[in-house]
């Protein structure tokens, strides 16, 4: 959670009296109930877990799907709860981040209708399973803020490194079907303009966008 709070989502701050408040772009609860999900329903013999950010949709995916005795329609709903991993979801319960079973997806689903987003979708998928947080407003913010100010391909690389600030200069080339030495000048403008920096090394580090 600290890791999206700092380094991939927005924060909305307000302030209430002199104190200030952070918002992020998706509920903080929700999330939080994502994340624990994962862990604890995730198949540790295939792929890891992982997410994809970019502007206006959060995705979580992990492998191994549903049980075979639950549904998709079934996650909106009090449902029982069939725990891929029995001992991790014990540990959680006995630690308090498990409220009660069978609710935890239909928490996801509450809190984002709280906040004013639509329902996350919940999907089954290349082996796994598969949560998509959106929130168009954010959407909406990034392109209203940039404007006019980047090019096309400027606009395709942000896009990119939003959903993977790892992503390399050769696959961000590979990807939008472009030159690396195309990719290395776009990079320049977007850093020249304030939109993006790197963290640590050209090999090892990541980009952040800070715009």
């Amino acid at each position: 959670m600290d890791i999206l709070r700092v380094k991939y989502l927005v924060s909305n701050i307000t302030y209430e009296g002199i104190y200030r408040k952070d918002t992020l772009e998706y509920p903080e609860d929700a999330l939080r109930e994502a994340v624990i999900n994962a862990v604890i329903h995730r198949s540790y013999m295939g792929a890891h877990t992982q997410l994809k950010i970019s502007p206006g949709r959060l995705s979580l995916w992990n492998n191994g799907g549903l049980h075979p005795c639950i549904g998709i329609d079934d996650l909106k709903r009090w449902h029982k709860s069939k725990p891929r991993n029995e001992f991790l979801a014990d540990v959680f319960f006995k630690a308090g981040m498990i409220e009660a079973w069978g609710r935890g997806t239909i928490k996801i689903v509450d809190e984002c209708k709280k906040a004013g987003l639509p329902e996350p979708e919940f999907k089954e998928e290349f082996g796994g399973f598969s949560v998509t947080f959106r929130n168009e407003r954010v959407g909406e913010k990034l392109g209203d803020r940039l404007g006019d100010r980047l090019g096309e391909t400027e606009k395709k690389i942000l896009t990119l490194i939003k959903s993977d600030s790892f992503m390399s200069i050769p696959a961000i080339a590979r990807t939008i079907d472009v030159s690396t030495t195309a990719v290395e000048n776009n990079l320049k403008k977007l850093k020249d303009k304030g939109i993006i920096k790197r963290i640590g090394s050209p090999r090892k580090g990541y980009w952040l966008v800070i715009s």
